[in-house]
């Protein structure tokens, strides 16, 4: 399966993982939807820089995920910019701990909003166009999504019903439309996050098998596949992770 004039519509695709996919996928050839929420000098640098080596090729779309109705108009926008949509990622995600006693409606609503509701409702809006051109969904999820992080319960929660997502939505939307998800391990390490200072991130290494952390581009690799190199594959969560997944 060629990318050559695909579309692809990311989301949080400015900045970190989302923006290793937005390259990989543009450099394969696909037409890239970039959305952001608030990253707009991130999202504009990047759609110019892709677009001085393919000319038109990106365009940005700006959203309030946790606003569902705003979501159609991403859809929109790659309708309206490219007349197709392929491939949808749903990459943004909200990440802190909300420990036993600590947890609040508001923080309820942003990392269920943001890592389960978000990607459900878009991707309802976007199941015609996909269905349409014969595409596929992945989904970004965490291999901590079946063994929770300690403190991360309202996360953890949240990826694990978009796991449950991602194998409902393979179900529902055979045979035209592919849903998967790739789950990565020790990855971009958080910015600003105590949770994962030097020590924190030297004791997670040494319990990964691999011993070391990934880059960005190993998720953008894993999606890339996915898309790509697997028209027989659906429902299916591959864990990127250096095996720290089966030390858990």
């Amino acid at each position: 399966m060629s990318l050559s004039g695909k579309v692809a519509l990311i989301t949080g695709g400015a900045k970190r993982v989302g923006a290793a996919i937005t390259r990989r996928l543009h450099s394969q050839g696909c037409n890239i939807v970039l959305h952001y929420r608030s990253s707009l000098s991130e999202a504009q640098q990047l759609t110019d820089e892709l677009n001085r080596h393919r000319a038109g090729s990106v365009v940005l779309a700006q959203a309030d995920l946790l606003q569902t109705e705003s979501l159609p108009s991403l859809v929109e926008a790659a309708l309206k910019a490219f007349g197709q949509l392929d491939i949808l990622v749903n990459n943004a995600s909200s990440f802190y701990s909300t420990a036993m006693g600590e947890m609040d409606e508001a923080s309820w609503h942003d990392l269920i909003g943001t890592n389960l509701k978000a990607p459900l409702f878009l991707s309802q809006a976007a199941v015609p166009a996909l269905r349409e051109a014969g595409g596929c969904i992945i989904n970004i999820t965490d291999i901590h999504a079946e063994r929770p992080m300690k403190s991360y319960i309202i996360y953890s929660i949240g990826k694990a019903g978009l796991v449950a997502m991602t194998k409902s939505l393979a179900r529902e939307l055979a045979p035209i439309v592919r849903v998967n998800a790739v789950a990565p391990g020790p990855i971009a390490w958080p910015e600003d996050n105590p949770d994962f200072d030097e020590a924190a991130r030297r004791e997670i290494i040494a319990h990964t098998p691999l011993q070391r952390g990934g880059e960005p581009d190993d998720i953008a690799r894993a999606v890339s596949f996915l898309v790509q190199d697997g028209p027989f594959i659906t429902g299916q969560i591959l864990a990127v992770d250096g095996g720290r997944s089966v030390r858990l």
